[in-house]
Formats: structure tokens, sequence, C-alpha cells
């Protein structure tokens, strides 16, 4: 019998309630170990939040994340935000959500000098070798579980394939795709609603892990009750966040300062990053390397290539643009140039996340009055099994890069299908974590690099 299987026999006691202090240093560990882009992380949160420790119920999160994945913005990040945010108020969020992104800041700031100031890096394209395989791997597994959890009858299924051929062989804007499936649940949700209740159509399949401590029935919490008044206050001091950075820069640089057009930029990026980074990374590429030249092409494939093997979300990119952008700038002299690189870096990070949290902070309330609530679920259940589908292109571009890496007219990667087998392996057959697979697999890839 595994780890969830002994949970789902066992459990018949709520765990016990979680201090801020708690949740605070699992928020901590969570940014060191939150690889595999947005669905390894979401699969990341629902074996620790939902399985093991049961701060939330399988319903709950689902509920959560169908909102996050409506947003532009980076869906895991939101969801670590909205949960931290659930349990612990408006503190607990702002831990939740900073703490997903600041040691990938830190980690990205570190590997885009060493890249920038020291040229080829060998010991990282080892790694990176290594380490892509596994994230394929990663994705597939993710695309399985949450696959499994929300496609619970034939018609979601169809909603998640034809997600897939439409932004796979369609290539159909993401937000085409979350606007078509939340009319059909819209609709769907009044004309069958068996079939769009928490989950599916079939009588009630879901697997449960004991009684979390917010359950499928639990009340919102005070905090999470919807007043206008509080509505106001976050936008209002989202809105001077935002505002006040962007004053300092233009009457101390002016407008046209790289400083102060970083920060423009990468606000409208935050608001485009519908179905993740890899829905804006075009526009990124344009304006980073085309308009504004902070990097060259062949830099940003480098920075995508260290945001991929990096935790936290992909859109971290942005730090790497902004460093480069800024050290190669010298904003600040060339005495200062990593100064320079850090603090662009920073300025990048704010900006695009900033949003994410107004985002939650601001829209958590509505959606917790929701809950249960079928003309509201209805698209949001629809919404999930369209997303299923992007998750598997998402899968399917990563496994044509890793095996393909020159494209299909190039030569087929053997080793990196090996690395990619083994850590599917051990991911599906021997259940081991995301970070054991990914140290695993990057060790590997040093190791081949190496001797090949």
């Amino acid at each position: 019998m595994d780890a969830s299987q002994q949970q789902i026999s066992g459990n018949t006691q709520p765990p016990e309630p979680v201090t801020l202090g708690q949740a605070f240093w699992y928020w901590l560990k969570l940014g060191f170990i939150s690889f595999g882009g947005p669905a390894g992380q979401i699969a990341i949160l629902y074996q620790d939040l939902v399985e093991r420790k049961r701060w939330v119920s399988e319903q709950r999160f689902l509920h959560a994340l169908d909102y996050c994945m409506l947003l532009p913005g980076p869906e895991a990040q939101q969801l670590a935000t909205y949960i931290g945010w659930l349990m612990h108020r408006t503190w607990g969020g702002i831990i939740a959500g900073v703490l997903f992104v600041l040691p990938s800041l830190f980690i990205l700031t570190a590997l885009s000098w060493v890249y920038i100031a020291f040229g080829d890096v060998p010991l990282v394209a080892g790694l990176f070798y290594g380490i892509k395989p596994a994230v394929t791997a990663i994705v597939v597994q993710a695309a399985q579980r949450i696959g499994s959890r929300s496609l619970k009858n034939n018609l979601l299924w169809a909603i998640a394939a034809a997600s897939f051929v439409a932004i796979f062989a369609l290539n159909v804007p993401f937000p085409a795709i979350v606007a078509g499936a939340a009319l059909v649940g819209y609709m769907g949700g009044r004309i069958a609603p068996d079939w769009f209740e928490a989950g599916g159509g079939h009588g009630k399949t879901q697997k449960t892990f004991g009684p979390a401590l917010i359950d499928d029935h639990t009340p919102a919490p005070e905090h999470a009750c919807f007043h206008w008044s509080g509505l106001v206050r976050v936008a209002i001091i989202g809105g001077l966040l935002w505002l006040l950075p962007m004053a300092l820069l233009t009457a101390n640089y002016g407008w046209n300062h790289t400083l102060t057009q970083m920060g423009w930029f990468f606000t409208k990026a935050a608001l485009l990053t519908f179905g993740g980074a890899y829905a804006v990374l075009p526009y990124v590429y344009q304006g980073a390397v085309g308009y504004y030249g902070w990097l060259t092409p062949a830099q940003m494939i480098d920075g995508l290539a260290l945001g991929e093997t990096t935790p936290g979300p992909l859109i971290m990119v942005v730090a790497f643009v902004g460093f480069v952008g800024g050290y190669v700038k010298a904003l600040f002299g060339p005495d200062m140039l990593f100064l320079a690189g850090a603090m662009a870096a920073a300025l990048a990070t704010w900006f695009t996340f900033l949003p994410s949290f107004i985002f939650i902070l601001a829209g958590g309330p509505l959606v917790e009055s929701t809950h249960g609530n079928l003309k509201f679920t209805a698209p949001l259940t629809a919404i999930t099994a369209a997303v299923v589908g992007v998750i598997l292109n998402l899968a399917m571009f990563f496994g044509y890069h890793v095996l393909w890496p020159k494209g299909f007219s190039g030569a087929f990667d053997w080793v990196s299908a090996l690395v990619a087998l083994a850590a599917a392996i051990a991911l599906f057959r021997f259940k081991r974590n995301v970070i054991e697979v990914i140290a695993a697999c990057a060790v590997i890839g040093l190791i081949l690099k190496t001797i090949l």
C-alpha cells in the first residue's frame, strides 16, 4: 500500500491547525523545490496540500485553481498565494506568493551574472542536459495527475481533447480556448448540470484523503467573505504600489530611461500572460530583443534555458532579461555593472508579479462566494478540462525541443530520450518526488556531457 492509499484509508480526523510560522517554512521550502514549470508546480502543491498535509480539500483546491487559470500571470504562484491567503489572511497570501518567487530571483540573478560576466558555463550546460528530459517527464505526469482528477466524464474528456487540437494543430490563442470552454460550461451547467458537478456527472468518484483543515463544506473564514470596502482597499494599495515606483523612476531618470521602460514593459507583459509563460514569451522576445535591444536572440534563448531549469515560475526569465539589459547598458556606470543588473532584475520581477497579488487578494473573496454555486463552477470545471489539453501540448513542446534539439531535420537525441524514460519510470512506477528526479537527472546530464 503506497502513502496515498494509507492516507485514504487511515485519516478520519482533520490535521492540527497550521500556524503562520509553520506555513512560512513550508512556502520557503516550496520556493526552492518548485521545478517543472506550472504543471509540475501545481502537481507539487496538490501532493503536499491536498494529499499529504490536508490543508485544503481537493474540491477547494481545484476551485481555486480554476480561478487562477482565468487570470493573466503564473498560475502556480497565484494558487500558492490564494491558499496562503485563505489560510492566514493577507499576510499569509503575501508570504506564500513572495517566497514562491524570491529564491528563483536570487538564483537567476547569480546565474545571470555568471553567464554574462564569464561567458560559457559548461557546468550549467551539463546540468541542463539532464534536467530538460526530466522536466518533460514531470509535465507529462502533471497532465496525467490533474486529468485523472478533473476529467470525470466523456464530455470533459472531449473538452480537453478539443483544447489540445485547438492549441496544437490550429494555434488558437489561449484566451480564446478559455473563453470557449467557459461558454461551454456556462451553457452546459444549465442544459446538463450533472455533467459539470465537481467530480463529474457519473456519481462521486473523487478520492478522499481524509478531512482537511479547509474541507469541501468548511464555511469561508471572515476575511474571505466579500466586502466592497475590502475590494476598494486592495485596489487602492495595489495601485499605489505600482504608481509610486513608476513615478520615482520617471522623476529620477525620465520616461525613456531603461529602468522606467522596463517597469512599463513588464507591467504590460504581466497582463498578457494568459496560459503561462510560453504565451507571453513571443511578446517579451519581440520587445526586449527586437525593440529595446536589451539582449540578443542567443541570450534570450539561453535565458529561457536558465528559467526552465531553476525553481519558480518560468516567467521568471524576465529577471534574466532585466539583469542582462541592466548589465549590458551599464546603467550605473562601468564600475557598478552587477548592481545595475540586479536592480533591473528586481524591477522586472516586481512589475511582473505585482498584478498577480492584486488579482488574488481582490478577487479571492468573490471566488469563495461562488464555491458550490453551479452557475459559477460549471464554467470553471470546463476550463479545468480545457487546461489539461493545454498542459499536454506543453509536454509535447518540451518533448520536441529535447528529443529533436535541431528540429525534425536534425538527429534524434536518443540519450535525452533515455533520460526522459528513466525520469518517467521514477515518477510513475516508483513514485519518486520531483526534486529527487530533478537532482538525479542533473547529475546524469553532467556526467554524460563530460564523457560524450
